[in-house]
C-alpha cells in the first residue's frame, strides 16, 4: 500500500514524519535557558549598581502598593525604592 499525503485513512503511517514548525535554535533545554537568562540578568543589575533585596509583607499591603504604583505609572519596585528614598531623606532632616 502506497503512502499518499491526502490519505486520511492511513494517518498512522505518518506518525514518524517531521511536523512543520519553528526550528530549534538553542541547544539548551528551556530550564537551562531560564537559569542562564537569570544569571545574565543578575550580572546586568549588578553592573547597573542594583542589589536584590527580598522581604515578606502581607497581601493587603501588596495590593495597596500595586494600586499606588499604577496611579504613579511605575512598577512596584520603583515605587518601593522611591518610598525608601523619601523616608531616608526625611530621616536626615
Amino acid at each position: 500500500m502506497a503512502k499518499h499525503e491526502a490519505d486520511l485513512t492511513t494517518i498512522d503511517l505518518f506518525g514518524d514524519d517531521k511536523r512543520p514548525g519553528r526550528p530549534k535554535t538553542n541547544p539548551h533545554s528551556r530550564s537551562v535557558q531560564i537559569r542562564i537568562n537569570k544569571r545574565n540578568q543578575v550580572k546586568r543589575d549588578r553592573n547597573n549598581g542594583l542589589k536584590r533585596v527580598e522581604f515578606k509583607i502581607h497581601q493587603n499591603l501588596i495590593e495597596k502598593l500595586d494600586q499606588l504604583a499604577k496611579n504613579a505609572d511605575c512598577n512596584r519596585s520603583e515605587l518601593i525604592e522611591s518610598l525608601i528614598v523619601k523616608a531616608l531623606a526625611n530621616e536626615e532632616n
